[in-house]
Parts: C-alpha cells; sequence; structure tokens
C-alpha cells in the first residue's frame, strides 16, 4: 500500500522509558493521554511565546493566536511528519526594536513597519524551502555540517540562559522558589513512572504554584499573586490586529533574520531526527518552507515571526514522545487560549520565580540538545577546525556579542550563526591541503 501524505498514527498504549522506547513520529497514545501532552506542550512554549512579543511591543494573546495557526500550517506543508510547535523568535527582537524604534513600554506604536520586515523574511525563508525541495539539502549541510548546527542550537540556550536568571535575581526569595521550581520539574522527570513522568513541565509548575501560594498568600513570604486580574478579565475577546506597513530599509534589515532561522530549524530537525533514529532530512525544504508562510501569515495580520521552538523540542527530549498529533491538540488550545483575555489573566499570576525556573530547566535543555547533536553525529573534536568553530560560536553566542556597522545591529545569535558558517567555510578550504 502506498505511503500517504499523512502517517496513519499506530496508538501505542504502552511505553517502557526504562528500556529507551519511544511513541515515534507515526504513533499515538490514548486520546487522553495525547491530550494531557498538548497541554503540556502549550506550557513549555508559553512563557517564551509571550515574552517575545512583550519585549517587542506585540499583543501577547494575538501571539498565542498565531502560534496555533502557524504551527497548524506547518503541520500540513510537512504532512505531519516532523513534530514541531512554532512559537514567537527571539531572533527579531533587536532588529524589530530598531526599525520601530520601540521604547519598551507598552503596545508598540510603529508596529506596522516591523510587520513588513518579518513578512519580508519569511518570503527569503521561504524561497530557502523550495530552493532545498528543488535540490536537496546538501549545499545548506555544506554550510551548516553538524558542528555548526550543533553550536548554534546549544547558543541558543546558553543566550538566553541570563533571561532566565536574571528573572530571579531581584530578591533572594525569587531565587530560592526558582531552585524550588528546578527540584520540582527534576524530581518529576527523574522519580516518577508513567504518565507523570511524560508531564514533568506542567506538574512541576502546578507543584511550584501551589508552594509558592503557601508562602506567600498563606506565610507572607515574597510577593503574593494577585488573583483579582483573573476576575475583572473577560471570558472572551478578539485579539488586536494590526496591519502590516512595506518599507524597504526596514525589510532589507529584518530579511536576512531568515538565516538564522534555517539554522535554528536545521539543528532542531537533525535533533529530533537524532533522538528518535530516524532522518527527518527528507522534509527539511518543506520544514522552512512551511515556517516561512507560517511567519508571512503571523506577520500580516500583526503577530510574531515564527520559528520552531527549542522548548519543545526539550519536552520531547525528556518525555519521549514525538507523535505529530500531539502538536496538533497543542496549536488547537493555543489558538482558543487566544481569544480569552481571562486566560492570558490566569497565566500572567504564575509567579516570576517559577516561570524563571522553569526557563533554567527549559533553555538548559536546549543547550544539551546542541550537544547531542555532536554526540549523535561523532564530531571529533581532536580535529582543531571543529574545536575552534565551536569553541567561538559558543563564546559569541553565550556573551551576546554584538556588531554594529551604522544603523545596524546583530545580536549575539545572529553573530554566533554566522560567525560558525563564515568561520567553519574558511577553516575547511583548507581542509584538504597537504600538512607540512
Amino acid at each position: 500500500m502506498a505511503e500517504g501524505y499523512f502517517p496513519n498514527w499506530r496508538v501505542r498504549g504502552r511505553v517502557d522509558q526504562d528500556k529507551g522506547e519511544i511513541i515515534a513520529i507515526d504513533e499515538r497514545l490514548p486520546w487522553p493521554q495525547t491530550i494531557a501532552m498538548g497541554l503540556q506542550h502549550v506550557v513549555a512554549m508559553f512563557g517564551s511565546t509571550v515574552l517575545a512579543p512583550l519585549l517587542m511591543g506585540f499583543d501577547p494573546n494575538l501571539a498565542i493566536f498565531m502560534s496555533g495557526i502557524g504551527t497548524l500550517l506547518f503541520f500540513l506543508f510537512v504532512g505531519g511528519r516532523v513534530p514541531s510547535y512554532l512559537g514567537s523568535s527571539f531572533a527579531f527582537i533587536g532588529l524589530v526594536i530598531l526599525v520601530s524604534g520601540y521604547g519598551g513600554q507598552g503596545p508598540n506604536g510603529n508596529l506596522g513597519v516591523a510587520l513588513g520586515g518579518i513578512i519580508a523574511c519569511g518570503a527569503v525563508y521561504a524561497l530557502i524551502g523550495l530552493i532545498v525541495i528543488g535540490i536537496g539539502t546538501r549545499w545548506i549541510e555544506a554550510l551548516m555540517p553538524p558542528v555548526v548546527t550543533g553550536a548554534v542550537v546549544a547558543v541558543i540556550g546558553l543566550n538566553l540562559a541570563p533571561i532566565a536568571v536574571k528573572s530571579v535575581s531581584g530578591a533572594s526569595f525569587d531565587s530560592w522558589m526558582a531552585l524550588v521550581t528546578v527540584l520540582c520539574v527534576a524530581a518529576v522527570a527523574v522519580f516518577t513512572r508513567g504518565m507523570l513522568q511524560r508531564l514533568p513541565i506542567l506538574i512541576g509548575v502546578v507543584l511550584a504554584y501551589f508552594l509558592y501560594a503557601l508562602a506567600t498568600n498563606g506565610a507572607g513570604l515574597g510577593k503574593p499573586i494577585d488573583f483579582s486580574i483573573v476576575a475583572n478579565a473577560a471570558w472572551f475577546g478578539m485579539p488586536h490586529f494590526v496591519s502590516p506597513v512595506f518599507r524597504g530599509d526596514a525589510m532589507a534589515l529584518i530579511a536576512p533574520v531568515a538565516i538564522i532561522l534555517v539554522a535554528e530549524n536545521l539543528g532542531h530537525i537533525k535533533a529530533v531526527g537524532a533522538m528518535t533514529g530516524k532522518s527527518l532530512d527528507a522534509y527539511m525544504g518543506r520544514a522552512f518552507l512551511g515556517d516561512g508562510v507560517a511567519t508571512m501569515v503571523s506577520a500580516s495580520l500583526g503577530g510574531t515571526g515564527l520559528t520552531t521552538y527549542a522548548e519543545n523540542i526539550g519536552v520531547m527530549a525528556v518525555t519521549r514522545i514525538f507523535s505529530t498529533l500531539v502538536f496538533i491538540v497543542a496549536a488547537l488550545v493555543a489558538i482558543v487560549l487566544g481569544f480569552s483575555p481571562k486566560f492570558g489573566a490566569m497565566i500572567q499570576t504564575i509567579p516570576g520565580p517559577v516561570m524563571g525556573g522553569v526557563s533554567i530547566v527549559v533553555f538548559g535543555l536546549i543547550a544539551v540538545a546542541g550537544a547531542r547533536i555532536w554526540v549523535q553525529n561523532r564530531v571529533d573534536f581532536s580535529d582543531n577546525r571543529n574545536l575552534i568553530v565551536a569553541a567561538v560560536t559558543l563564546v559569541l553566542g553565550a556573551g551576546d556579542f554584538t556588531l554594529k556597522l551604522g544603523g545596524f545591529s546583530l545580536g549575539g545569535i545572529g553573530t554566533a550563526t554566522f560567525g560558525a558558517i563564515i568561520l567553519n567555510a574558511l577553516l575547511s578550504l583548507g581542509e584538504r591541503a597537504p600538512r607540512a
């Protein structure tokens, strides 16, 4: 029987994680467990998908809504064969702030100009996807071999790490609660079994939230949770859509972010392929095209640029559940939640130290996913070329090394990505040269 465009998902009712078993891409858990896993992926993506728009002056409810739409579009483009959630990309933040002149408080009054640039980036990204579909991935793999993709993925986690740490460093109580959250997540991931072990982030957040409420609202320590914002919020409300404005200079500045998105997506697909033991390279072009189109659709309505989310790959690494149907559930939940200001208010009650603690775990898993690419691809670090490429990339990204040229600014993830590609290419020129 010929293989269809979508998989025929087989039901797996029992998985022995101690034996290294996984739920494969073309398998699924019973629906109650699939729904629970989808909810966990919503929790995993939520912090970053909300934080990124807040930093750029976007409507976070709209960002959540468009992340769901984008994930469904991605699912359709890849035929349900690449497990990924599409959320707000941090790669756009610096350039969006630059072209829009955003001051950092409240809504971005010049958001339309940034949206036009994001659409241009999505178009470039989609074009790269079409080229890959036509001629394959060899040219990309030559530019971005495992030593480069592993370093770029690791850098994303390391570059985001200061955000998590600084968010819980304001007071001693916050720092301790962040560590309590880390322990809650870790305890669920390591010491539980069965369904509980598959929901470490979700259950860890609930446990930490409960402990925080006991310590603050109950014992009077730290800042208490304010539940009045939930009571005052409406159950249903339309997201605030914004129209793009197409300005040449802004489009020229933001369009090259597509290179970073390609590196992210390539690294994520390689990481998932390594974890599942099944190469997903055949779907690389469709993944780029789907992500590019999703980014254009999102920005055309006022949403952020989208990217495949390493946070959710981190969840898959812990749970070993790669069924793509889980992401359909997550996307539908996000779309529904995007229409609920009350839900947005409820999420706002999650204490900063709890979200910071979860971010420490998730961003760390992203960094480790990069190292996993090196291990799975047996990157030889006795080769000085690989050693230098990885070492320089990690420091550029983790240190948030920024390059400025006139009005153009390239932040840590950008310099690390371009630096890794260019440095690897330059050092590879002498790869075949005879040694004295």
